[in-house]
């Protein structure tokens, strides 16, 4: 089921909030080859959620598909703002959409480019955001390409995690943060199932 595996998507959205997930209610859309729907247990092409997070105004949509649909492979996200807005390419090889309040229309968007952090890293790890680094097989690993292209996370949740555990203090995200993002997918699609009732997030996954 798309849903079931949404962390990609909620994980942004909740991390620039600084809120967890409260409730979530979802809907399905379009059906699936036959033995798609045996193996999956889900009739749904596409999986279509609202999430509400705690103690916020924000509202995220979800929408998540991963078969029988006629798409190019993306993994993304969108942030309205009232000064500024971001909106990811549509397709691969094109740039991102920075919007920008208050300036003449045709004035209002402009292409951007996705700056590399590597900086922010210990110079070990840099290279493996975008320098390409190879083992002993010759096999390159680009944070950038591998991974469905996960923008050069890669490093930065090794570099992350090693360090908390250094400090001896919880990473980001924790264990609860990550319950929260995955619990949000789970049930947004047990949500789906039974016609887009509300399901609410453990309260385990909320302090």
């Amino acid at each position: 089921p798309p849903m079931w595996y949404a962390t990609h998507c909620v994980g942004p959205v909740a991390g620039l909030i600084g809120k967890p997930a409260e409730y979530v209610s979802c809907f399905g859309s379009g059906t699936i080859r036959k033995e798609l729907i045996k193996q999956y247990g889900s009739p749904f092409a596409v999986e279509t959620a609202h999430v509400v997070l705690r103690d916020s105004d924000v509202v995220a949509r979800i929408i998540r598909s991963l078969f029988d649909t006629a798409r190019q492979y993306r993994e993304s996200f969108d942030v309205y703002g009232s000064r500024q807005s971001f909106e990811w390419q549509l397709c691969e090889e094109e740039q991102p959409v920075l919007h920008t309040a208050k300036k003449p229309e045709p004035e209002i968007p402009r292409r951007v480019s996705v700056p590399d952090f590597a900086a922010r890293l210990p110079e070990p790890l840099r290279p493996f955001t975008t320098g390409g680094v190879y083992d002993a097989d010759d096999h390159q690993h680009l944070s950038f390409t591998q991974g469905g292209g996960h923008g050069g996370s890669h490093p930065h949740l090794v570099h992350e995690f090693v360090t908390a555990i250094v400090e001896g203090r919880d990473p980001y995200p924790n264990a609860r943060q990550s319950a929260n993002w995955t619990c949000t997918g789970l049930l947004a699609h047990e949500s789906g199932m039974h016609g887009g009732g509300i399901r609410k997030l453990p309260e385990w996954t909320l302090s």
